[in-house]
This record gives structure tokens, C-alpha cells and sequence, in this order.
């Protein structure tokens, strides 16, 4: 049985280790990238001498600042961030075309088929590891492994700066002690029906009937029993693709205005479709995320007859999704997501479409001016 040879590489604290290369100043600092202390945003990375304080990932600024004052506050420069990750992508190519991206700063390789130029596997991980801390002064954690949930798992163990090799005939070893919410799918809900039962490893975990698991979480059951075994058959796609295009605003104040809530919803609506369009895209489902102002968050989804990548149409829909969620209580945060996706030359106008022929002009037409004066040259206004 040939199995394949997966890494797993994940930057350490990416955008603030990013930051803290490019200014000396806040080396051994405690760094949070995402914006000013104040600001009604959330964590997006926090340096390693800032998690010592208990400061993560999508913690509130305000909880940041509190747990730790003195930490240097920087807003997230996503450009610089793209561009990292791009150097490092270039990295990966240089043994394998086989990279599935899973963010800026993670992304499963297939080596299978490296070997007979660079090697084996853990010579491959190893030299990829080297060769981002000498070209780019940054640290990775690089897990290796015959499976994508293996490689991820083993990336995360040692962080940061890890390098964890896990070999066939040590699978079960390696998987039997940790804790079932080291399981992909393991939530917290799934996490709490399971102590329930006492499985509180993966031992325990694995030890269950595959048809007991069924009947209590239905398909994810069956992947529960799988990957308890260290099995998952899911391959490296090289071309991933795009399942999903979204934003979301997060208020300066805590908002329940219609009038306020609707003109932002008609930003979103209009940015999705724009980046629909230069993608070739059309979408089929409209998703609205609300957060109420006790961190509840809340979303609603609409399916159309008929995909699209109108502005109008996705904020018709937006819309009336809001009417439905009825935020009487104050909302911080609202975002919008067009999936269920097809590539735009599949999809058919129908024999009433000379108005939509129009509107489809038109849209071109203020896109091409955005896209070369810049995206606000031709702004959409609410009707009122």
C-alpha cells in the first residue's frame, strides 16, 4: 500500500511575527495585530509574548487591553501580509504543485511524488522549514504525516517552531491519549454530548461502535470513527475551489437603525458582487450574520431559483433576511456571504431578461471605472 507523504506547514503568529521582522523594536514585545485598543474590532494575531497573557485569536480589543495594557496595538496591514504569503507559497512550489492554501499563513503539500528529486518527506519538511526562517526571517510549525488530518495535527503539537514526523506504525499512539476536542468536528456541543458518555479521548473515542456513533451524530459520526483511526482519505487540491465570498462590518457603536443597518448591507452587497464578477461567479445562497451587542451571534439564509452576482439582487434579499432576524436589540457586527456557487458561464439568463441585459451593462460599466479610478469613483446609493 503506497501511502501518501502530506506537510502540513503553519506560520507561528503570522501577522504579528510579520510585524515584529519588520520592526526590531517589538521583538519579545507583546504584539496584538487587529487594531487600536479601543476599537470595536477583534484579535487577529497576537505575538507569542502576548498569548502569555491570555490574549487569542477573535478575543474582543477591549479584553485584550484589559489583560494586558502594555501591549503594543497595531492595526492589520493585509497587504504586506498577502505578499509574505505569497514568498512563502513560492517556497512550497519549488517541490510540489500539489499546495492547497488553507489561509495566508497555513497549507497542506503532497510530496508523493517529490521524492525522486528532493528526497525524502521529512528532508523535504525540514529543508521548506530552513528555508522560510533563512529567506524570510519567519518560523513555521510543519507537521508530517501519510493524511491531511495527521500533518495538521502534528503541526500543532509542538508549536512554535515545531517539527513532528508521525510515522505509520505510531499512529495510534500518537492519537489515543490527546483529548477528543483534538478530533476535527469535535465542537463544543459535540465535545459536551461526548463527555456525557465519558469519552473524553480519543481512546474512548475509538473504542465506540461505528453504528452507535452513527445513530448519535449521523455522518459526522462516521468521520468521528474514522479519524479516531488516524484514517482520512481526503486529498491535497491543488486548485481549491471557491466556495464562498463574504464581508462583514463591525459598528463603531452599537446600532439598531434600520436606515444605518440597510446603507451597510448595500456596501457589502455591492462588494460581493463586484468580486463575483471579476471572479466569473454567480451564487445561489445569501447568508446574513448579525451580532447582537451580548456577543449572540445569529444568521439566516436565503436560496435563490437562480444563481447571480447582482449587487441589486443580493440586497434585495439581504434585506428582507433582515426583516426577519427583527434586530430590535443593538447589533455590533453584521456580514453578509454569497455561496453555493457556479462558474457564471453555466448559468442561463432566462427569456424575460432584456432589463437584467440592461442592468448587466451598466454594472460593467461602473465596474470598469472603479476598477481604474478606484473602487469608490461610482458609489450605489440606498432608494429611500
Amino acid at each position: 500500500m503506497n501511502l501518501r507523504k502530506i506537510i502540513h506547514v503553519d506560520m507561528d503568529a503570522f501577522y504579528a511575527s510579520v510585524e515584529q521582522r519588520d520592526d526590531p523594536i517589538l521583538l519579545a514585545k507583546p504584539v496584538v495585530v487587529g487594531g487600536k485598543p479601543n476599537s470595536r474590532g477583534v484579535v487577529s494575531a497576537a505575538s507569542y509574548e502576548a498569548r502569555k497573557f491570555g490574549i487569542h485569536s477573535a478575543m474582543p480589543m477591549a479584553e485584550a487591553f484589559r489583560r494586558c495594557p502594555h501591549a503594543i496595538f497595531l492595526p492589520v496591514n493585509m497587504n504586506k501580509y498577502k505578499e509574505v504569503s505569497l514568498e512563502i507559497r513560492q517556497i512550497f512550489l519549488t517541490y510540489t504543485p500539489m499546495v492547497e492554501p488553507i489561509s495566508l499563513d497555513e497549507a497542506f503539500l503532497d510530496v508523493t511524488r517529490s521524492s525522486s528529486l528532493f528526497g525524502p518527506v521529512n528532508t523535504i519538511a525540514l529543508t521548506i522549514k530552513q528555508r522560510i526562517q533563512q529567506e524570510l526571517n519567519l518560523t513555521a510549525s510543519v507537521g508530517v504525516a501519510s493524511n491531511k488530518f495527521l500533518a495538521k495535527l502534528a503541526s500543532d503539537l509542538k508549536k512554535p517552531n515545531g517539527f513532528v514526523v508521525v510515522q505509520p506504525d505510531t499512529v495510534q499512539e500518537l492519537l489515543d491519549p490527546l483529548s477528543i476536542e483534538r478530533i476535527w468536528g469535535v465542537g463544543k456541543k459535540t465535545a459536551e454530548q461526548l463527555h456525557k458518555l465519558n469519552i473524553k479521548t480519543v481512546r474512548d473515542l475509538r473504542r465506540l461502535d461505528l453504528k452507535y456513533l452513527t445513530q448519535l451524530f449521523g455522518i459526522l459520526g462516521s468521520q468521528l470513527y474514522q479519524l479516531a483511526q488516524g484514517i482520512d482519505d481526503r486529498p491535497v487540491e491543488s486548485d481549491r475551489v471557491v466556495k464562498s465570498v463574504g464581508r462583514e462590518t463591525t459598528f463603531a457603536t452599537d446600532t439598531a437603525e434600520c436606515d444605518m443597518l440597510e446603507t451597510e448591507l448595500l456596501k457589502l452587497a455591492v462588494d460581493i458582487g463586484r468580486r463575483m464578477r471579476k471572479k466569473a461567479f454567480r451564487g445561489k445562497t445569501i447568508t446574513l450574520k448579525v451580532r447582537y451587542n451580548d456577543f449572540r451571534t445569529v444568521s439566516r439564509s436565503y436560496t435563490l431559483s437562480q444563481a447571480t452576482d447582482s449587487d441589486d439582487v443580493i440586497y434585495k434579499e439581504a434585506c428582507n433576511l433582515l426583516r426577519e432576524v427583527s434586530p430590535k436589540q443593538p447589533l455590533r457586527l453584521i456580514g453578509l456571504t454569497l455561496n453555493n456557487l457556479t462558474d457564471k458561464s453555466e448559468c442561463q439568463l432566462s427569456l424575460f431578461s432584456e432589463q437584467q441585459r440592461d442592468n448587466e451593462t451598466l454594472t460593467k460599466v461602473i465596474d470598469l471605472v472603479n476598477e481604474k479610478y478606484g473602487e469608490k469613483s461610482i458609489t450605489r446609493a440606498r432608494l429611500l
